[in-house]
């Protein structure tokens, strides 16, 4: 038997649904994400820790999960929202059914809502928080429990997701270079895409100092990808600095581009609804080629465009934005070694136009040494 399930904004915007999922109440900040497929590698994102996904594409789940997809070890969304769940998956590489296992992590969420209406709704609106739940169908009293829910400006998120301990991730044949990963809630396909190029990567807690990454003596230095409001990680950011100071090559990816913005001396601001999806146009200014990439962000850094800006670490350019709305979406150090992009090359699943930033970091590595 199928329990109903509501959404509830905080501008008081109420869907009506059907539980998926775990039934229960969750809160969050309300997002959306284009991508048509990707869904385990979406939920299993730490980068989506305190949000509740609303999926654009109408039928999710119809390729179920499996063993080999997920980005970390959980499913790291707070809440999930779908049009229409597959009512039976099929693919070869499946082992088990989406909405069993959003149940058994304890994922609430809801089916049957008009996720176009809804999107739109964000669209004008703007991300905000949202309740679901299908305990409690009365939307007044859920719409209470909503406002007093913490915004996602401000959050300190990524001591909440990263490692306990230091791991390792070891080059695929001949080791070339070893690199130290400040894990803000990185993603698995970061690692396995610097193994292929002969890479061993040291993951570290987002605490660590730069002794703890020097212990390691690391060719190179990567922040990753992770949740919340750049402007909370002081600590990160004094690290970022420290490293730029031993001009050691350095390359950062989205939460990871954040901090070494704010490294730089830039400030950072939330956007009105993101950019979720896997088809942003993004226009890279040193190959003068436009990529299609993935993107999974809330905030950007405020960088002026078209211009170099000189820095305590030398002269420093935006390096690629947003054809959508001119959001820068990297940045390029001309004296430190050091570059970032604000969406992801890494991306699971695809596109893969922007794979060749995992050489160009190699490659400032090899000029490095």
């Amino acid at each position: 038997m199928t329990s109903k399930a509501i959404l509830v904004l905080e501008d008081g915007r109420t869907f009506h649904g059907t539980a998926y999922g775990a039934v229960g109440e969750t809160f969050g900040e309300a997002v959306f994400t284009t991508g048509m497929t990707g869904y385990q590698e979406v939920l299993t994102d730490p980068s989506f820790h305190r949000q509740v996904v609303v999926q654009t594409a109408p039928q999710i789940g119809n390729t179920g999960v499996n063993d080999e997809d997920d980005e970390s070890d959980r499913i790291w969304v707070a809440g999930y929202v779908v049009r229409d769940p597959a009512r039976r998956p099929s693919n070869w590489r499946s082992t088990g059914d989406l909405g069993e296992r959003l149940a058994a992590e304890g994922v609430v969420g809801i089916s049957g809502v008009d996720t176009r209406a809804l999107t739109r709704h964000l669209r004008e609106r703007g991300a905000m928080r949202v309740g679901v739940s299908s305990v409690d169908l009365d939307p007044a009293a859920l719409l209470e429990r909503v406002k007093a829910q913490p915004q996602m400006l401000g959050a300190d998120l990524s001591a909440q997701v990263t490692t306990d301990a230091l791991y390792t991730v070891k080059a695929e044949g001949e080791h070339r270079y070893t690199v130290a990963a400040l894990d803000l809630g990185i993603k698995r396909n970061v690692s396995r895409r610097l193994a292929e190029r002969g890479v061993t990567t040291h993951i570290f807690p987002a605490s660590s100092s730069i002794e703890d990454l020097l212990a390691v003596s690391p060719d190179a230095v990567f922040f990753s990808p992770g949740p919340g409001d750049p402007a909370t990680a002081d600590g990160p950011v004094a690290l970022a600095r420290e490293v730029m100071r031993r001009e050691m090559p350095l390359f950062g990816i989205c939460f990871g581009s954040q901090i070494l913005g704010r490294a730089l001396g830039f400030g950072t601001y939330k956007l009105g609804y993101g950019h979720r999806g896997i088809n942003q146009p993004v226009f890279d200014k040193t190959t003068g080629k436009v990529e299609v990439t993935s993107h999974n962000h809330g905030f950007a850094v405020d960088a002026p465009v078209g211009q170099r800006i000189d820095t305590e670490f030398g002269g420093v350019e935006v390096s690629h934005v947003c054809l959508n709305d001119n959001v820068v979406e990297g940045l390029r150090g001309l004296e430190v070694p050091a570059f970032t992009v604000q969406y992801h090359p890494e991306a699971a699943a695809g596109p893969h136009d922007a794979d060749y930033l995992f050489d160009r970091f190699v490659e400032l590595v090899e000029k490095k040494g």
